[in-house]
């Protein structure tokens, strides 16, 4: 399945805030949020949600930035099983 990217994966990707070069590592992703909503960044890096404990909870934070990493919308939190598409791959739980 070339078009599908597993969870684990994603999950990897998201733990690898930097690029070899120092600089944040940008994704474009898809998630439902807690509310049900639907959500599209198009360009987002990973962020912690506060005093959330992200693993214990399964939860990642995502934060929208433009192309000189400047935010441009407030962190979304969301359950890393809502996650339905990462850098156009759909994900997958095997």
């Amino acid at each position: 399945m070339p078009d599908c990217i597993k969870l684990s994966t994603v999950l990897a990707e998201l733990d690898e805030k930097l690029t070899a070069s120092g600089k944040p590592k940008c994704f474009r992703v898809k998630f439902d949020s807690l509310t049900g909503e639907r959500i599209y960044l198009h360009r987002a890096i990973s962020v912690g949600l506060g005093n959330i404990n992200l693993k214990d909870k399964a939860m990642r934070g995502f934060l929208p930035v433009d192309k000189n990493f400047e935010k441009t919308g407030h962190p979304y939190p969301a359950v890393i099983w809502n996650i339905v598409e990462f850098n156009g791959l759909r994900v997958i739980l095997k």
